[in-house]
């Protein structure tokens, strides 16, 4: 590698990293803008809300993972990708957003999420919401990815949003399918602010939503090939979390129940809780590792 080709390569990451500080303060502006109700500010560095620093990171870890989508698949020169970047970092700041409210509204619906994040500072709901915005993101990131053949940029953002689409399914069916295997009522324990049930139910929806990118990345080689493959993934996650479950209760915490520790203690074991997340997430990687 010769000079000129080190100053071309360093002169691409510069741009890349510029553009992508750009999509970030959109994002936080684009955020605040919706979240009008109270100041971003005021609650990371006036009230120290832990609750709301966890969403709020979550948003930016979705936000990069959408990002870096654009930035990882194919090049096809440094103008056409930095417009490429541009337009998927706009989508993705809107489909984060409508993350966020389909978590408020459907995952969560029991309670507003806003309520227990802004004024109970309940990091559980916080952990949740950041979880929803980091499985977007990586469903983003498995849908923009590849490359297709059909109908450039414009079939690519209509994928994009169909898969985005269909990961919010998924995990509506991961949300049904935790609450199927726990013994307790998992909003009801978050709207306690417990937070170790808060961080289980956040790793099971990453787990879901990591399988989902796995399923939808690569090329598009058409509608049927890809649901068929993130389906058929779907179905690995569902029977994924009972089992991880089982085996966290069994091997990762031997002589404990892992409901006792989260749910019937005076105060909630967190470190249960994360080594919990760890199995669901864990199995999650190991499964595409072996696809």
């Amino acid at each position: 590698m010769n000079l000129s080709d080190i100053s071309t390569i360093l002169y691409e990451a510069i741009a890349y990293i510029a553009i992508g500080f750009v999509i970030f303060f959109l994002g936080k502006l684009v955020y605040q803008w919706v979240h009008k109700g109270f100041s971003v500010k005021e609650e990371l560095v006036e009230k120290d809300n832990l609750a709301f620093a966890f969403a709020h990171v979550g948003y930016f870890i979705g936000l990069l993972l959408a990002i870096g989508s654009a930035i990882v698949g194919p090049s096809n020169g440094l103008v056409q990708d930095v417009i490429d970047i541009l337009i998927y970092g706009v989508l993705a700041i809107i489909l984060l957003n409508v993350s966020i409210w389909f978590n408020d509204k459907i995952i969560l619906r029991k309670f507003s999420v806003i309520k227990e994040i802004i004024e109970d500072r309940n990091s559980g709901t916080g952990v949740i919401e950041g979880a929803v915005s980091i499985a977007s993101g990586l469903i983003i990131f498995g849908a923009v990815s590849g490359e297709t053949e059909m109908g450039g940029l414009g079939h690519g953002i209509l994928t994009a949003i169909v898969f985005w689409f269909v990961g919010q399914l998924a995990l509506i069916v991961a949300a049904a399918v935790y609450q199927g295997i726990t013994p307790y009522d998992v909003h009801d324990e978050i709207e306690k602010d417990n937070v170790a049930v808060g961080v289980g139910f956040a790793g099971a929806l990453i787990a879901i939503a990591n399988l989902i990118r796995h399923g939808v990345a690569g090329d598009f080689e058409g509608w049927i090939p890809t649901f068929t493959e993130a389906g058929f993934e779907l179905v690995l996650g569902i029977i994924l979390l009972p089992v991880m479950r089982f085996l966290t209760d069994k091997i990762l915490l031997p002589g404990q129940r892992l409901t006792d520790e989260i749910v019937n203690q005076e105060h909630p074991n967190v470190g249960a809780a994360i080594i919990e997340a760890f199995a669901y997430i864990g199995g999650s990687v190991l499964i595409t590792w072996c696809l």
